[in-house]
């Protein structure tokens, strides 16, 4: 139920409930399973599949069994018997995700790559190494460190989330204003098809010939095919790194700020905001030195050589004083700055210090709209009676509202899934898009219609059927579920509603 007196404009739903197989089915599917990964690389007890059943999002949906394959050969095994089977397969990393994507709503067989986890090949010369999908995506950095080397996507969950996840998704992260977000970063893939068939994209070159498979399959959410070995473009780490914070009474002179750094033609290597009720929870956490009574805070880093570094940190330090910044901090040492990145980094579940419950949104929008977009934000807040904290990625306007709620509370988990929904409408109106790093799943596939017509997506249902005509790869994702999606032609008060539920 909605709390008294509110209006809600559109409602983002979980997974629908489907039936799942008796034991003796399971049990059957889990013996076969076992004679490709070995039985004890199997689960299917009830209890052994709880672990499995729910990611980093606020839906549930339960598998009939997990396998833990070791090869891309297995792997296409598994997919063999479920084409056979006509049991769906969904593709699993560390379960970090935030909308949805690593969830079973269909039941079948969830694909976990735990054992999947190793880099095969670091090829120093060519800056590139060739991974495995469970992988973790910091290893990367911390293998090639001593050679000057990093993987840039960092996304928050870097210390957990797995790199196939990452090109699941399409993942981004703080360091990826000035370098491009996962896509930009892998340049080839090996891929076990739909049919089962293990088939290669891409490579080592800057640009394979032909058409652009690599780049369709990252950010495709599984729903296309299964990633086993990924070649990953490593990058030189930067002479010297300076970061800034700056600390802003309101949160419309940080977003200025923001407008005004990259219009001087600066783009920084990370721009970060982080508004009062986020720093409150992050300093309660980390005890970084964020100061609490302050209304918004811009995490700035830039990076360069050492000659020439200090202009640009003297350039930003004096936008933030023109837009009235109370203090402008550099970090003085790197356990300083390091300090603030871990204060960042851990904001989402820093928030269980002001909230027994949060709901993240990862919306996009221009730069320009910033102040305009917060400011509707904070209007539905108050409308709500939900407070949200905003901590996002400004140089990108890739916004992160959280939405903080208890689900012990009769109607609150619905309320925020409502708010949501009313948050990226706000989104979509202003120009922006639904998700910029976090991937569409089970959470926005219905709000697709908000920024794309029919004939897009028929063109994306063509796309996802020619690599996957059975439908079994990660079904129920992404694409519109028929009838349950939104009727652009139907308004309230000026507002497009979304209806069918």
């Amino acid at each position: 139920m909605d709390a008294p007196g509110v209006v809600i404009l559109g409602a983002m739903h979980g997974p629908a409930s489907t039936p799942r197989r008796t034991l003796a089915e399971r049990r059957a599917l889990a013996e076969r399973l076992g004679e490709i990964v070995g039985p004890e690389n199997v689960l299917w007890s009830d209890y052994d599949l709880m672990l499995y059943e729910f990611d980093g999002s606020i839906d549930r949906a339960i598998p009939d069994a997990v396998a833990l394959p070791a090869s891309a050969e297995q792997v296409a095994a598994i997919v063999r018997l479920c084409n056979r089977e006509r049991v769906p397969v969904v593709p699993r990393g560390a379960g970090t995700g935030l909308s949805g994507g690593a969830l079973p709503i269909e039941g079948g067989v969830v694909l976990s790559f735990s054992r999947l986890n190793r880099i095969l090949e670091i090829d120093l010369p060519n800056l590139r190494a060739i991974v495995e999908p469970g992988v973790v995506n910091l290893h990367i950095s911390h293998a090639v460190a001593e050679h000057g080397l990093y993987f840039v996507p960092d996304p928050s969950s870097q210390k957990a989330s797995t790199i196939g996840g990452n090109v699941g998704e399409n993942s981004g992260g703080p360091h990826t204003l000035i370098y491009g977000v996962t896509t930009n970063h892998v340049l080839g893939m090996e891929i076990v098809t739909a049919e089962g068939e293990i088939i290669h994209t891409g490579g080592k070159a800057v640009d394979a010939p032909g058409y652009d498979l690599t780049g369709l399959f990252c950010g495709s959410e599984g729903t296309m095919g299964i990633v086993t070995k990924i070649v990953v473009r490593l990058t030189p780490v930067a002479e010297d790194v300076k970061t800034l914070l700056g600390i802003f009474e309101t949160i419309e002179a940080a977003s200025q700020t923001v407008s005004d750094i990259i219009a001087s033609g600066v783009i920084p290597a990370a721009l970060e905001m982080m508004d009062g009720l986020a720093l409150q929870a992050v300093e309660a956490a980390t005890h970084a030195g964020y100061p609490t009574d302050a209304g918004s805070v811009l995490l700035v880093e830039v990076e360069g050589m050492r000659d020439g570094i200090e202009d640009l940190v003297e350039g930003i330090r004096a936008l933030c004083d023109r837009n009235g910044a109370r203090e402008v901090r550099l970090a003085a040492s790197a356990r300083e700055r390091a300090l603030l990145w871990a204060g960042r980094k851990n904001a989402f579940s820093a928030m269980g210090r002001i909230s027994p419950d949060f709901y993240v949104m990862d919306g996009v929008i221009p730069r320009t709209r910033l102040p305009e977009v917060l400011a509707k934000i904070d209007e539905v807040s108050r409308r709500t009676g939900l407070r949200i904290a905003n901590v996002f990625h400004a140089g990108d306007g890739n916004l992160h509202p959280l939405c903080l709620f208890d689900g012990d509370v009769p109607g609150q988990t619905e309320l925020a899934r409502q708010v949501g929904a009313e948050i990226l409408r706000i989104c979509a109106e202003a120009g922006g898009a639904l998700t910029g790093e976090h991937g569409i799943g089970i959470e926005k596939r219905d709000l697709m219609p908000l920024v794309f017509s029919d004939a897009d997506m028929d063109v994306m249902r063509l796309a996802r059927q020619a690599w996957d005509p059975t439908g079994l790869c990660n079904p129920g994702k992404v694409l519109p579920t028929p009838g349950l999606c939104l009727d652009v032609t139907e308004t309230r008060h000026g507002r497009a509603v979304l209806v069918g539920w």
